[in-house]
């Protein structure tokens, strides 16, 4: 995967390889060639001198900011500390006492930051389609939006060698366990979410992108518990298939019943841990690391858009950043065992380039995430991405 290291910002020889306007025609140039005008520099508050262009075909203008992360913003500084702390446990206040900021802006940052990593991996998915040889672990990350009344599970792929976050669905679903009769009363008087398919309608969206990242010779082989959502999605997936095309093989380590306290624990129980342990281990690092997943907490996401955003950041970080183990500094990251990276990244280079969605193929679901088209129905009003310089 080729991803420059050098922020655009830092880059006083810039040259534009395409137009950043998407109605124009050379919006999805690829090739050397793009014809464009220096148009001079514009001054910032910083004092930075900042190059604009104009290009030859449509006649726009537009600045080397435009292929920024940090476009349109007042704080651009902001953007790494907001990044580094989402991940390392702190909630948005805390961000904003620390950074000396609004809390709006540091939610406002963040749903950038997701943004941005949704087209990363989107990116990164691309250069590996029909490359992957491992194993994939499948499982369903258990959390809820605003109440515990709208509990959603988010289908979590990850690499059984490389530990590579592959793949993040989101499966809203019914409310589970006992209820007292004020919480079914509360419950039915609250508006219904679009479910999408629950676990059934994830797992069918899950596999069918496993299937376009496995080799055309090979079969992808998924492990998981014993949900039977991940079984009815995969025998679909066999009445579907063709000559020609990559096989689903869905192996079950269903979870054993619980003994005593204190009891050792069974085989079974055993050889499921030890199978579906890299994804087990994605579980407890997004417990520990996103202070809107801990299990006792005054943080919590309001919308499932938000939380997936969050998700997906965290999930950037664990392939491209964070070391596999933190014991011993030469075990890389996962995203150099695929072979996507070369070294380990910094957020600085994470944040190098801004990515379009209109250049990056990206999954049907992962575009209505980026759009923050997934709304939530407890709220009158949900912002949408659908300013017409954002794209």
């Amino acid at each position: 995967m080729h991803w420059p290291r050098t922020p655009v910002e830092s880059l006083s020889g810039f040259q534009p390889g395409f137009c950043p306007r998407r109605q124009c025609s050379e919006h999805l140039r690829s090739k050397p060639g793009y014809r464009f005008r220096r148009l001079g520099f514009y001054s910032t508050s910083r004092r930075w001198r900042i190059p604009r262009f104009v290009c030859l075909t449509c006649r726009g203008s537009f600045s080397r900011q435009s292929f920024a992360v940090s476009y349109y913003r007042k704080r651009p500084e902001l953007l790494l500390p907001v990044a580094a702390g989402l991940v390392a446990g702190s909630a948005h206040r805390q961000l904003a006492r620390t950074l000396g900021c609004a809390p709006s802006t540091v939610t406002r940052i963040a749903s950038r930051l997701g943004r941005h990593a949704i087209l990363l991996l989107a990116l990164a998915r691309d250069d590996l389609l029909g490359k992957v040889e491992e194993s994939f672990v499948l499982d369903h990350f258990e959390t809820f939006e605003i109440t515990q009344d709208y509990p959603f599970g988010v289908a979590t792929l990850v690499g059984a060698r490389s530990w590579y976050v592959y793949d993040l669905d989101p499966a809203p679903h019914g409310r589970t366990g006992r209820m007292s009769h004020g919480q079914k009363d509360r419950l039915r008087e609250r508006p219904q979410r679009p479910r999408r398919g629950g676990y059934l309608g994830s797992s069918r969206r899950v596999f069918e992108r496993v299937l376009a990242l496995a080799p055309a010779s090979g079969n992808a082989v998924v492990r998981g518990d014993g949900h039977a959502a991940y079984d009815r999605a995969a025998a679909e997936q066999h009445r579907l298939s063709r000559d020609g095309m990559p096989q689903l093989v869905l192996e079950r380590y269903p979870n054993p019943a619980r003994g005593s306290k204190g009891s050792p624990r069974s085989a079974e129980a055993r050889l499921r841990d030890a199978r579906l342990f890299p994804v087990d281990l994605l579980h407890k690092i997004l417990r520990h690391s996103l202070a809107h997943q801990r299990r006792e907490t005054i943080a919590f996401g309001r919308r499932l858009n938000a939380i997936l955003e969050r998700l997906f950041l965290a999930a950037v970080w664990r392939n491209f950043v964070k070391r596999r183990s933190e014991r011993f500094s030469r075990s890389g990251t996962p995203a150099m065992r695929l072979g996507l990276a070369r070294d380990r990244w910094d957020w600085q280079r994470v944040l190098a380039r801004r990515i379009f969605p209109g250049r990056t193929p990206t999954p049907p679901t992962w575009a209505l995430l980026y759009r923050r088209l997934w709304t939530t129905p407890l709220y009158p009003t949900n912002s949408t991405h659908a300013l017409s310089r954002a794209f």
